[in-house]
């Protein structure tokens, strides 16, 4: 995640900076950029974009039936609220704005904070950043916490998806898969490319909401028989099989490229083929790669040490922080000519720096503490 909005402001086709509020808003995804580029960085985020949300609504889910067995709906719709929806409300109102200001200076705006606050609040919507995902994740939590109050078999039922997956973790991937397709294509043939519905600060890629809820149900249903058991077990045949896994997505992966490259072409072919032939490489690509970085993790990853485990312990807090960050370093060395991979590289290495020390910080506070 932070090496991916690290390289943002280095990625080879970022839109040149405009006007603060000229349509498309297209800063919120590139909150700096520089003329500096690196194709490569071109390559690695249109990876990255085909799994690595899906994968960590997955593992959000993986935690949802231990969560719900424990403390009954209620208790945790509670819990989720507390740890979810306050760092929302302080992602969206307090760090989304202050890592987008360096947008606003780049675009011409004054160095002043009333100027700001201002032109932010008229605009068509409230930029939240990376906190999207927090929102989208609570709602989430709150249907299924909702179907559990009525159906308290609901993750049982789930569960049954997922059983075998130790021994057959090709077929529950199939599932995935189909049930990925079916929710990602009708969405992605009637909305535009690229679309995001945004209601104030609630922001969702419009054509992936339903992908995302089958990735996090999916994680219910694997968490069901207990995190570390089924198909996330370090002595199943998916992490036996690590390295089959890792040739898995390359031909979804071209597929994806390529449908990119066809849309964006002078002579693109027909709509419906474009969505179909990349709606299924997307689908294909982003469940590959998910299964691929579980394998690797669930072989190799067996004890983490004490610098794994800060950051295991600091990992939320730095998802929330990190943006601030990589966006302030991206705007301070725009007056370097160290081109754009060295540039990229130390953003990243900055950011993470940064927003480690930073949540080591917050998690001394009482309340932070507790929900970081």
């Amino acid at each position: 995640m932070i090496a991916h909005h690290a390289v943002l402001t280095y990625h080879p086709y970022a839109p040149p900076p405009k006007a603060f509020d000229a349509p498309p808003i297209l800063w919120t995804a590139f909150p700096v950029v520089d003329p500096q580029k690196f194709g490569g960085f071109g390559i690695f985020v249109l990876v990255n974009d085909m799994f690595f949300m899906s994968l960590m609504f997955f593992i959000s889910g993986l935690f949802v039936a231990d969560g719900l067995r424990a403390k009954g709906a209620g208790g945790f719709l509670g819990t989720r609220a507390l740890r979810l929806g306050i760092p929302f409300i302080l992602g969206a109102g307090l760090l989304a704005p202050l890592a987008y200001f360096p947008a606003w200076l780049q675009s011409g705006g004054a160095l002043s904070f009333g100027a700001f606050a201002d032109a932010w609040t008229h605009l068509p919507f409230w930029p939240s950043g990376p906190a999207w995902f927090l929102w989208v994740l609570l709602a989430f939590g709150a249907i299924v916490a909702a179907a559990y109050a009525l159906f308290p078999g609901v993750t049982d039922g789930l569960g049954r998806l997922a059983r075998g997956a130790d021994r057959k973790p090709a077929r529950f991937f199939w599932g995935l898969v189909i049930a990925s397709v079916l929710t990602y294509l009708p969405l992605s043939m009637t909305t535009p490319f690229g679309h995001w519905t945004t209601v104030g600060p609630f922001l969702v890629q419009t054509a992936r909401v339903g992908h995302y809820f089958v990735y996090f149900l999916a994680g219910i249903a694997v968490g069901a028989a207990g995190v570390g058991q089924g198909l996330i077990d370090p002595e199943g045949k998916l992490a036996k099989r690590w390295w089959l896994w890792h040739l898995t997505p390359v031909l979804p992966i071209v597929g994806g490229v390529a449908a990119m490259i066809m849309a964006f072409s002078p002579n693109p072919p027909p709509r419906l083929f474009l969505e179909l032939f990349g709606g299924v490489s997307f689908a294909l690509a982003c469940a590959t790669l998910s299964f691929a970085a579980l394998a690797t993790f669930l072989r190799f990853v067996r004890q983490t040490g004490p610098v794994g485990t800060s950051l295991q312990a600091n990992a939320y807090g730095m998802y929330l922080t990190h943006y601030v960050f990589t966006a302030w370093l991206g705007w301070m060395l725009l007056p370097q000519s160290w081109g754009g991979l060295a540039k990229g590289c130390a953003v990243f290495a900055g950011a993470v720096v940064l927003s480690w020390l930073t949540t080591m910080v917050l998690r001394r506070t009482p309340l932070l503490g507790r929900i970081l």
